[in-house]
């Protein structure tokens, strides 16, 4: 028996310790993708959001390799080499013998890659993404394989040859096509430049994905790897036993015995980790839905403060003032959300409200002030309407989480409650028109 045996169980137990986190961290990925609900362009606020949408740009990159336009794009060059070794080693009865073998494998010999910021657009609008630092999930454009007589080998390819190469080169790219349909799971921040969101990559995110699969295929993904990184982290636990007692000589039921108690172990283990990634799941949708809900208060305040800019303009207009004052006045009184289940004032839609009002008093249509407003009002209620959306979209993944099995067993732990959903009204929404490149 080796001086190492004794510690390769417990190196087995490590690498499966390993694997459980692995398992864990796919699950909350799967998790988090599945229990955020999918956003419009014109209804991002900040925080973190899950958006589908092309992708677009007025001036887009050309790859390298397939030379099609897109927006990120990584390609490399691979050359087959061959070689013989010749070994000596000392066999069990303490000979000196030579044998050699063929070695054979690829190496990189050129890559590269570029990526711009884009426009994921949607039936609504668009918006910016920044996809530096962001986990990309791009389609396979270019793989080729060739030798010296073909042009790409030295056209796109470096001119010298790496040691014992056999003269052949793989070629091959990944890239995200313009208008490519594209799944994006990323944390949302005001841009600089202008008054608008974007997304780009921030270290506190769970997850920052630019995916061209879809949103079934990313979580379905993340799904099998929760099982396959769990499973295989339980061989390693088990195989540092094996080996280690298969140096020993044990008893073979006594073996035996010792790994299905290992395995029960291991998934011990594993369900406690389990529970403990559900528990934080749970608390952090329960947070993101008080995110929402805050969110929703902010968009009902910004209306509330635009509604004075509106009394200034329509001050002074003949003898309809005052019924201009009372129609305005009732706007101005929802200043705040009203949680849902509690006494308050309930939404109006600003948009009929002041379009009802040009109708009665055509003097004001002729106001480009007015026009300005009753344009900015509609966007506003626009904005409402998506935020509303959102908080209750996500709400009810948070109830439905609450109450199937087996995530009703861990929420109480976490003393979690449903959450009353906000009663539908009529809301007006608006397309985003943007000119992009064909």
């Amino acid at each position: 028996m080796s001086d190492f045996a004794p510690f390769i169980p417990w190196i087995g137990l490590l690498l499966g310790a390993l694997c459980i986190y692995a398992s864990l961290r796919s699950g909350k990925r799967k998790r988090l993708v599945d229990d955020t609900p999918t956003s419009k362009t014109t209804g991002v606020f900040i925080g973190l959001v899950e958006l589908k949408g092309t992708a677009e740009i007025d001036q887009p990159l050309v790859s390298f390799l397939a030379e099609c336009k897109c927006v990120h794009y990584a390609w490399s060059v691979e050359e087959h080499w061959r070689r013989t070794v010749t070994e000596t080693y000392t066999d069990k009865d303490g000979r000196t013998r030579t044998r050699t073998r063929v070695e054979s494998g690829w190496t990189t010999v050129a890559s590269g890659g570029e990526m711009i910021p884009f426009y994921l657009k949607d039936d609504l609008g668009a918006i910016l993404v920044r996809p530096e630092g962001a986990e990309i999930e791009a389609q396979k454009v270019f793989a080729q394989t060739c030798g010296t007589g073909n042009p790409l080998y030295y056209g796109k390819g470096p001119a010298e040859a790496i040691m014992n190469s056999t003269y052949t080169r793989r070629f091959t790219e990944t890239a995200i096509p313009l208008h490519t349909p594209l799944y994006v799971m990323g944390q949302s921040r005001e841009r600089d430049d202008v008054v608008a969101p974007e997304i780009a990559q921030d270290n506190a995110a769970p997850m920052f994905l630019i995916s061209t699969r879809t949103e079934e295929q990313v979580s379905r993904g993340f799904g099998w790897a929760y099982w396959l990184w769990g499973l295989f982290g339980m061989a390693l636990a088990i195989a540092g036993f094996v080996i280690r007692d298969g140096e020993a000589g044990l008893d073979p039921g006594t073996r035996f015995l010792g790994y299905v108690l290992i395995g029960i172990g291991f998934i011990l283990a594993w369900m406690l980790g389990w529970a403990w990634m559900v528990f934080n799941s749970l608390v952090g949708l329960r947070q993101r839905v008080r995110q929402a809900w805050a969110t929703l208060d902010v968009q009902l305040k910004r209306r509330h403060d635009l509604i004075p800019n509106l009394v200034e303009v329509v001050k002074g207009l003949r003898d309809h003032e005052s019924t201009l004052q009372t129609e305005l006045a009732e706007l101005r009184s929802q200043a705040a959300a009203t949680p849902p289940g509690v006494a308050g004032p309930d939404f109006h839609g600003l948009a009929k409200m002041t379009i009802g009002i040009a109708e009665r008093y055509p003097e004001l249509t002729a106001q480009d002030s007015f026009l300005e407003l009753q344009r900015e009002l509609v966007n506003t209620e626009q904005r409402i309407a998506l935020a509303r959306g959102y908080f209750n979209e996500i709400a009810t993944f948070y109830n439905t989480r609450l109450e199937i099995i087996p995530d009703r067993f861990i929420a109480p732990i976490a003393r979690l409650r449903p959450q009353l959903l906000l009663a539908a009204t009529d809301f007006e929404r608006a397309p985003v028109e943007v000119q992009f490149a064909e």
